[in-house]
C-alpha cells in the first residue's frame, strides 16, 4: 500500500506580495524552500489562515534571505499582503518508507525568518479544545 503524507510545511508565513499579472505560482524565499525541502516547480497546497481560502499552485524561488512570499497569477485573488498562510507539500510513501517517516515542519517569525524546525506536531491536549 502507498499513502499520501505531509512531506513539508511552512507554518504561518506572512504574504509579502500579491501579483495578479505575474505568471502564476508562489514565490518563496530560497531559505524557506531549502529548510522544507520543497523544490522549485513542485506542487504545493496553500491554506490561507486569514480568510479560509485553500488552493493549489507550484513553488518558485525568491531571493535568498528576502523573506518574500508572493502569491501570483489568479491565486493573487485568494491572498493579500499580510495574510497568514500554511504552505504544504505532500509525497507518496510506501509502508516501508513510512518506517522512518518524519515531515519537515518549518516555523517562522513575523518576517518569515526561520525560528524552529520540527519533525512532528506536538500532541494537542484535549483541554485546549
Amino acid at each position: 500500500m502507498q499513502r499520501t503524507m505531509l512531506k513539508a510545511k511552512l507554518h504561518r508565513v506572512h504574504v509579502t506580495h500579491s501579483e495578479l499579472h505575474y505568471e502564476g505560482s508562489c514565490a518563496i524565499d530560497c531559505d524557506l524552500l531549502e529548510a522544507a525541502d520543497i523544490r522549485e516547480y513542485q506542487q504545493i497546497d496553500i491554506y490561507n489562515v486569514s480568510n479560509g481560502e485553500r488552493f493549489t499552485t507550484y513553488a518558485i524561488r525568491a531571493e535568498r534571505g528576502s523573506g518574500l512570499i508572493s502569491v501570483n497569477g489568479a491565486a493573487a485573488h485568494k491572498a493579500n499582503p499580510g495574510d497568514l498562510l500554511i504552505i504544504a507539500a505532500y509525497a507518496i510513501y510506501s509502508e516501508q518508507e513510512l518506517q522512518g517517516y518524519r515531515p519537515q515542519l518549518v516555523y517562522v517569525d513575523e518576517n518569515n525568518r526561520i525560528v524552529a524546525k520540527r519533525g512532528e506536531i506536538p500532541v494537542q491536549p484535549a483541554s485546549s479544545f
